[in-house]
Formats: structure tokens, C-alpha cells, sequence
């Protein structure tokens, strides 16, 4: 029951419309051979669905794992699906991706390389420490879990607070003091998930199956966040 995803934006100006023509489509083939094991690999984009300024549909991409078997080491095709959905708010184009981070960091440099024939067309979007701290403050009593970077004390990298009563721990504004906050777990109350933010934008909800409702709270809840 978790569902995790990151959100990231365009780094230059794209309307829907010229995202989906670019992506309607895409399909590529690589033939991959190894001793006597032949595969062709695919990468597609199926699935698109324009709704309103969104775009949705599924990245698909193949790649080949090394197995152990029977004394030898044979390579296996595999296939990677994620759901990506873009957005645009306030004059900002949004990439949701719902994976976890490493695989949606690729997917969205390859989205980048379709629709910009380049990597750096699509971004990390990032969260002010500041604006991570409010995320905070609207459920004080509600978060569990904060982690802080950038820490000013020599020889710490990194500080953490966990436990139910971090409302009422002076360490939280001590820390505040000495580092940015970068990530934080709390109950968004007004729609009971478990929710984890990270500067960076990765956003997980840990008592969620339902991507469709994910793909909700992050463009009501997140995106206003980077956008701030």
C-alpha cells in the first residue's frame, strides 16, 4: 500500500498539445545480441490520455538483467512501466512520475530526450526549506518523521527527529536553527494518507494503492508547493 512518485518541470515552455503530438507514437526497437541469446528491446509511450491541461499515459522501456543459472550467467529481458502525467499550473509545465526516485530520474531525462531531443528540457522541480517548514506547521501534531541537511555543526551531515509529539520537541526549532529541513512525514488530515515530501519533490503516500488519487493530492497539494 505505497504509492511513490517525483514531480519535476519543463526548463522551457511547451503546451500539452505539442507534448502529446511529440509523444503520440513513440516507439523504438534495439536489437540486443549476447553469445547465442537474441532480443529486440523496446521503448514506447502508450496509453496517452489528454484531460483539460493534462496529458497521462505510460512510459515502457525494456532492458537486460544477468541471471545465474545452472552454472552459467544468461541475460533476461525485462520491462519497466511507469505512469507519467503532466500538468500545467501558473505558466509552469509539471512531470509526474510514479516511481521511485532513481528509475523516475531516468524516465524523465528520456521523456526529456523525446520531447526536447535533449536531456535538461525537463528538471528536478524543488521545495524552498522554508515552504517544507509550512508544509509542516499546517499539521504540526500530525507529523512523525523530519530529516535536516545542510547542517552547520562540524562533522554532522545530517540531523533527524521521529516520534509522535514532535510539536512539542524544542530540537525541531533547534535543528531549523543549524540545517534545512529536506524531508518530513506527516497525516494530511483532510485526506488521511501518510504522506513523505522531500526538497527535491519526490512525494510517497504510504497508505495508498490508488495512482489515480495520487496523481490527485500532488497537483492539489504539491504542486502549489513548488510553485510558492
Amino acid at each position: 500500500m505505497v504509492v511513490a512518485g517525483k514531480i519535476f518541470k519543463f526548463s522551457e515552455p511547451l503546451s500539452v498539445a505539442e507534448i502529446a503530438s511529440r509523444l503520440e507514437g513513440y516507439h523504438t526497437e534495439e536489437p540486443y545480441e549476447e553469445g547465442d541469446y537474441n532480443f529486440t528491446l523496446v521503448t514506447e509511450v502508450v496509453g496517452l490520455l489528454p484531460k483539460e491541461d493534462m496529458l497521462r499515459g505510460i512510459y515502457s522501456h525494456d532492458y537486460v538483467i544477468h541471471v545465474f543459472h545452472r552454472g552459467k550467467v544468461a541475460p533476461l529481458p525485462r520491462t519497466v512501466e511507469a505512469v507519467f502525467s503532466f500538468a500545467q499550473q501558473e505558466g509552469t509545465t509539471f512531470l509526474t512520475v510514479m516511481e521511485k526516485k532513481r528509475l523516475a530520474n531516468f524516465m524523465a531525462n528520456k521523456l526529456s530526450e523525446i520531447l526536447f531531443e535533449k536531456v535538461g528540457g525537463v528538471v528536478e522541480a524543488r521545495i524552498p526549506p522554508e515552504t517544507l517548514r509550512e508544509f509542516h506547521l499546517r499539521n504540526p501534531e500530525d507529523t512523525k518523521i523530519t530529516f535536516f541537511d545542510n547542517v552547520d555543526i562540524p562533522n554532522v551531515n545530517k540531523l533527524s527527529l521521529y516520534g509522535p509529539d514532535l510539536i512539542n520537541a524544542s530540537l525541531f526549532e533547534d535543528y531549523c536553527k543549524h540545517g534545512d529541513l529536506w524531508y518530513v512525514v506527516a497525516r494530511a488530515k483532510k485526506y488521511g494518507y501518510v504522506v513523505g515530501v522531500t526538497r527535491d519533490a519526490s512525494v510517497t503516500i504510504f497508505n495508498l494503492t490508488e495512482k489515480e488519487a495520487y496523481l490527485e493530492y500532488v497537483t492539489k497539494e504539491v504542486y502549489p508547493l513548488i510553485l510558492s
